[in-house]
């Protein structure tokens, strides 16, 4: 079985979804890689540039580490999720029925492909990770239930539930889903089920995955 990147919005770290999600995804019987949204240590990277004005490359490098600082706090929610800072640590893990929870700066700091800027957010490196690991899925898990299964990838990045990188990151063998809140209920019972929560977005627009 193919294995699915999911990723955890940044936006549930507050929420008491955020836990409900980890325990939903850590009865999964499909093989996860859980990739960290940056929640708000990313704020923070946000936040003190307004105010030290650095580079949107240097606050890139930074918001990557501020997903790391969040992979820190997810796994300490559950003992089948494990840190993974490259592609062998999650094979070992995915034999072992871990969940690997991805912390980025050993890959992302080198992978020059990657815009180095606000552009790229924790959802394009997502998906970057999706196709980098042969994933035959990535998952992103909002906070939110204000988007349109219909809609295309472009649609999304528009209606801001995406972030712009993500048409040119997600390769086209890639298939994207979303889950907000709403499909939070049944999640647990899918992923046993070895289905995934949400809903599939099946137009792609023009979308093509760019050098990344």
């Amino acid at each position: 079985m193919r294995r699915v990147v999911v990723k955890l919005g940044g936006s549930t770290a507050f929420s008491p979804e955020m836990r409900e999600w980890i325990d939903a995804l850590a009865a999964s019987t499909v093989p996860l890689v859980l990739v960290p949204g940056g929640g708000p240590f990313a704020d923070a990277v946000r936040q003190a540039q307004s105010q030290m004005a650095y580079s949107d490359r240097a606050a890139h490098f930074m918001a990557i580490l501020a997903m790391e600082q969040m992979a820190l706090a997810l796994l300490e929610t559950s003992a089948r999720l494990a840190p993974a800072r490259a592609i062998g640590d999650m094979e070992v893990l995915l034999e072992q029925g871990r969940i690997p929870v991805w912390l980025p700066s050993q890959m992302c700091l080198a992978a020059t492909a990657i815009p180095q800027s606000w552009e790229a957010t924790s959802d394009s490196l997502a998906a970057w990770l999706a196709a980098e690991i042969d994933a035959e899925t990535l998952l992103l898990i909002k906070q939110t239930n204000a988007f349109d299964p219909r809609a295309s990838v472009e649609d999304l990045v528009r209606a801001g539930i995406v972030d712009t990188m993500l048409p040119q990151m997600l390769a086209a063998d890639v298939s994207l889903h979303l889950a907000g809140p709403s499909a939070l209920a049944s999640a647990r019972a899918k992923l046993v089920a070895g289905q995934l929560p949400g809903v599939e977005i099946v137009s792609r627009g023009n979308a093509v995955r760019g050098a990344a």
